[in-house]
C-alpha cells in the first residue's frame, strides 16, 4: 500500500513539510494495522519541481521528474496535500501542480481518499481549508477527508495539533484501508465512468421548450 505526501512548502526546513511528514506517521501504520509493516510513504516535493511545472504548460507535455511525480500520485492508495497560505488561498505552486496533473491525467485523483492540510502564520487563514481546498479536490473527483488540518505559528506544540493530526489521519487510513480490501478497485469494481452528469449541459431553450407552460388566456 502506498501513501503519498505532496507538499508546497518553499523553506528548508518547512512547517509545511513538517507537518505532511507528522500526518503521514499516524497515517501509515493506521492504514495497514494489524500488519506490522506500516504503508509505504513517499513525498513530492514542489519545490524541487516549479520549473519543470511552469514548462508544462508551455511545452504541453511533464519533463521525466515531473512525469514521476505524476506517477506516484496517480499510483497512490491515498493522498495527504500540505500548502502553505498565500493571499488567503492555497500557492500558485500547488494550484499550478494539480492543474497540470489534471491536464496530463483527468481520472488521476478521482475516487483516491486524500487528506487536505495547510499551514500559515495566523489563525484566521484557517477557512482556506473549507473555500479552497476541499472545493478544488472535490472538483478532482477524489474521496476527501472529513477532517482537514490547519496549523497556525501558534498551534505547533499545543495539544489541539496532535488530536487534529490524529484524527484526519486516522480518517484516512480507514479510507484507504477500505479501498484497497475485497471491495476495492482492484477486486473488480467497474471503473468510475470518464464524464460525470455535470459535464452534459441542455441547452436552457430547450428546457424552456420542454415545459410547454401555456401562454395567458385571451381577453373578452
Amino acid at each position: 500500500m502506498k501513501l503519498v505526501v505532496v507538499s508546497a512548502g518553499l523553506s528548508v526546513p518547512s512547517s509545511t513539510r513538517l507537518l505532511g511528514d507528522r500526518l503521514a506517521a499516524v497515517a501509515a501504520p493506521a492504514a495497514t494495522a494489524p500488519e506490522p509493516a506500516p504503508a509505504d510513504v513517499r513525498v513530492v516535493e514542489l519545490r524541487d519541481l516549479a520549473v519543470e511545472i511552469a514548462h508544462t504548460f508551455t511545452n504541453g507535455f511533464p519533463a521525466p521528474a515531473l512525469a514521476d511525480a505524476f506517477a506516484e500520485v496517480a499510483a497512490a492508495d491515498g493522498l495527504i496535500v500540505v500548502t502553505p497560505v498565500f493571499s488567503a488561498s492555497y500557492s500558485g505552486l500547488f494550484k499550478s501542480f494539480f492543474d497540470a496533473l489534471s491536464v496530463t491525467d483527468e481520472d488521476a485523483l478521482t475516487g483516491k481518499p486524500v487528506l487536505i492540510a495547510a499551514t500559515g502564520g495566523t489563525a484566521r487563514h484557517s477557512l482556506v481549508l473549507e473555500h479552497a481546498l476541499r472545493p478544488l479536490f472535490a472538483y478532482l473527483k477524489a474521496v476527501v477527508v472529513p477532517t482537514a488540518v490547519y496549523a497556525a505559528s501558534e498551534d505547533w506544540g499545543a495539544p489541539g495539533l496532535d488530536a487534529r493530526i490524529e484524527r484526519a489521519a486516522t480518517e484516512l487510513a480507514a479510507l484507504m484501508a477500505g479501498l484497497s480490501g475485497p471491495a476495492g478497485p482492484s477486486k473488480g469494481r467497474t471503473p468510475p465512468p470518464k464524464r460525470d452528469s455535470f459535464e452534459e449541459v441542455t441547452p436552457f431553450a430547450e428546457r424552456l421548450a420542454a415545459l410547454s407552460v401555456p401562454g395567458p388566456s385571451p381577453a373578452p
